[in-house]
């Protein structure tokens, strides 16, 4: 199967449903080998199950971000499997969203740990076969909410800092050929929105109009539209791309 990611390996952290899934398929379907790890299992099984049914190369294994030895153990059965690993796609996240006084120490760690240990530690794992081989391509999931949101002083925190560990990262890796980027979504459609609209007792359309009354293009964000970003700075050519933040989000934020 052609494409500009033939040969190339992805592992991509929560990656069986929404904005991941959308994101595996897209490097799937343009030639790459795809690794997943999340720590749903049941949709793990049904993702892989379907890619296979697509003819694509897939390896998944249930796996939490959170630990270190899990994700190591997932890449070095990744490169076994299938050679390389060139890139790495930080995606898994959640939310436990509450304003400020009624946050508790559990809703502000969780999300600290999955969404910021978490790429930590695929990042620290994936570094050393991509030094090794010179080559490496680095994104991180952030968000529009980077910027502040309501509700959501952890979630903020968390993908503002993955955008400053994805500077960081350009800085100190950038010799051995690996760039490193960050995409951060407006309002996309997937599973976690459907869940904070029921969150909020709002049904999902109306959640879904109230949010593209306020998105300049007036539609919103699929999956697919992130994997798209993610996808140009996977490419080879986007070697001169590095440390970047792009927003795709149907309109400007800043």
């Amino acid at each position: 199967m052609g494409g500009r990611f033939t040969d190339r390996t992805a592992f991509v952290t929560g990656g069986s449903r929404g904005i991941g899934k959308g994101v595996a398929l897209h490097l799937a379907e343009e030639g790459a080998k795809i690794s997943i790890i999340d720590i749903n299992e049941e949709a793990l099984l049904e993702t892989e199950a379907e890619f296979k049914e697509k003819g694509f190369e897939v390896l998944v294994k249930k796996a939490s971000v959170t630990e270190a030895s899990e994700v190591d153990s997932a890449m070095e059965e990744t490169v076994k499997q299938f050679g390389t690993l060139d890139i790495l796609v930080n995606n898994a996240g959640i939310i436990r969203d509450n304003l400020l006084f009624k946050m508790t120490d559990e809703d502000w760690q969780l999300v600290m740990d999955v969404h910021l240990k978490g790429s930590f530690n695929a990042a620290r794992a994936a570094q050393k076969y991509m030094v090794q081989q010179k080559y490496g391509r680095i994104i991180s999931i952030s968000s529009t909410s980077a910027l502040g949101n309501r509700g959501q002083a952890n979630y903020s925190t968390a993908k503002a800092g993955l955008q400053g560990l994805t500077k960081t990262l350009a800085i100190e890796l950038g010799r051995y050929g690996i760039t490193a980027n960050s995409v951060a979504p407006g309002f996309i459609e997937t599973e976690m929105t459907k869940a904070t609209a029921a969150r909020v007792g709002v049904p999902f359309e109306d959640f879904i109009k109230g949010a593209i009354s306020t998105i300049p293009v007036a539609r919103s964000g699929k999956p697919e539209d992130i994997a798209n970003a993610v996808a140009f700075f996977a490419d080879e050519k986007s070697s001169f791309v590095s440390g970047q933040v792009i927003y795709v989000a149907g309109g400007p934020k800043n």
